[in-house]
């Protein structure tokens, strides 16, 4: 087990559970709004050997908060992988003292978030220890050997990085499912779902944490279709089954969003996948903002002041190899549906 540096962390880090039997060197944490790529996101990290899930917190965006973190308990019980703490975070986006759910949200993911499956109330309960400071610690305590994956708005992120600055330059891995630069978004022509969700909180983190964006450039290459999930469907488990209806809601959905597609995007998983095998993507090196003007809100894109400076900040992809990382994501999951 990587241990950090500093010994003087060790009482303080042992108020929170940083998950069960850990066996990999790479530590992860997902920051989800649970609908359902995000779903597919918890299944992909729990199933890939080269890392050790160790936590989840909840975001609101897809679901509100307190349903995103009862989704994510419940997919972690559907796939026997309890010992991984879920801890509820930010409620709301750093511009705003509430949330208001988009009826989009609730046409792609159903109003429950997870294609409207009906599994059980989760046994156990979200965490009681503070969202932020449970990352915070982690980073501390496994530095270089961290990754990050947000695949909701930056809310949680940012606001972490003001509490602790020193983060960012302590983990190892911030790879972000969101933005957009080559292809259109799909809230506005500009801006991608998440990074509209809180652009202050995003440009705050775009210009000075080291990141990976996994954005639509990407994501909408990386589709999956009613034959996969029959493949799923096919295992005769419950968590075949349970990922299967998910999927086909999900899909359905997109007939009608996106019929050009002819499949679902696979968003947050494959941010999952990129950050643990970085040669899934291409990417371009950018030093990067995001927009928080009227007009252009959520746009992600190069910033004219830093265009020129040295070692920028945020890697972009642009092209996938998706071939590749779809048969691994088909291993990865129908290999932990046949258990479970």
């Amino acid at each position: 087990m990587a241990i950090g540096k500093s010994k003087a962390n060790g009482s303080k880090i042992k108020a929170f559970h940083l998950g069960g039997e850990q066996m990999a060197r790479k530590k992860m944490i997902l920051d989800l709004d649970t609908g359902i790529d995000d779903a597919l996101a918890i299944a992909y990290a729990v199933a890939d050997p080269e890392v050790d899930l160790i936590g989840i917190i909840g975001s609101y965006g897809n679901v509100y908060v307190e349903d995103g973190v009862q989704n994510s308990l419940k997919i972690l019980e559907l796939l026997q992988a309890t010992d991984v703490p879920v801890y509820q975070g930010l409620a709301h986006s750093s511009e705003s003292d509430h949330f208001d759910r988009m009826p989009i949200s609730a046409e792609i993911h159903g109003q429950n978030g997870i294609g409207e499956i009906d599994l059980p109330a989760p046994k156990r309960q979200p965490e009681k220890g503070d969202a932020l400071d449970f990352f915070i610690n982690a980073v501390e305590k496994y530095q270089q050997d961290l990754i990050l994956v947000p695949t909701g708005p930056l809310t949680n992120l940012d606001a972490a990085i003001k509490r602790s600055p020193k983060l960012v330059d302590q983990i190892g891995n911030i790879t972000l499912m969101g933005g957009a630069v080559t292809v259109p978004g799909n809230v506005t022509n500009v801006a991608e779902a998440n990074i509209n969700q809180d652009a202050t909180a995003a440009d705050h983190v775009f210009r000075q944490a080291p990141l990976t964006q996994v954005g639509l450039d990407v994501t909408l290459r990386t589709l999956l279709t009613r034959k996969e999930t029959q493949q799923w469907r096919d295992l005769k488990t419950k968590a075949g089954a349970a990922f299967a209806d998910m999927v086909d809601y999900y899909i359905k959905a997109y007939e009608v969003t996106s019929p050009d597609l002819h499949g679902c995007a696979l968003h947050d998983p494959f941010a999952v996948g990129v950050a643990i095998d970085p040669s899934f993507v291409d990417t371009i090196a950018l030093n990067m903002y995001v927009t928080t003007d009227k007009k252009y809100y959520g746009r992600t894109t190069g910033d004219p002041a830093r265009l020129s400076k040295p070692n920028p900040n945020v890697k972009v992809a642009v092209n996938a190899d998706v071939d590749r990382y779809l048969a691994s994501f088909m291993e990865h999951l129908t290999g932990l549906f046949a258990k479970n």
